[in-house]
């Protein structure tokens, strides 16, 4: 599988957290002030600011866990998934 190049917020380990996001997106940026806020480590890509093959390979591996790709899409340990901007259940999955 092609690998995407993400980005690493530092935080506390709450296992593996993965958020697809837009640049544009004001829910994307609300999960991402989420997650900091919580202090949680994650990695992140902003879908729409990559090359064109590297945003179908995003695609591919969002559709996995949300078949309409919509965003935010937040992946917790290849398990679990969190599909738009969720506070609660964000919370829950990731053991807070």
């Amino acid at each position: 599988m092609e690998k995407i190049e993400m980005k690493r917020v530092e935080g506390r380990k709450a296992g593996k957290v993965v958020l697809f996001a837009l640049s544009t997106c004001v829910w994307c940026r609300k999960t991402k002030k989420l997650l900091e806020d919580l202090g949680v480590a994650y990695e992140y890509v902003d879908v729409d600011l990559l090359e064109e093959d590297e945003r179908e390979c995003a695609e591919r591996q969002i559709e996995k866990w949300n078949p309409s790709i919509s965003f935010p899409t937040i992946v917790i340990d290849d398990k679990k998934c969190v599909k738009g901007f969720r506070p609660e259940e964000l919370k829950e999955a990731l053991g807070q």
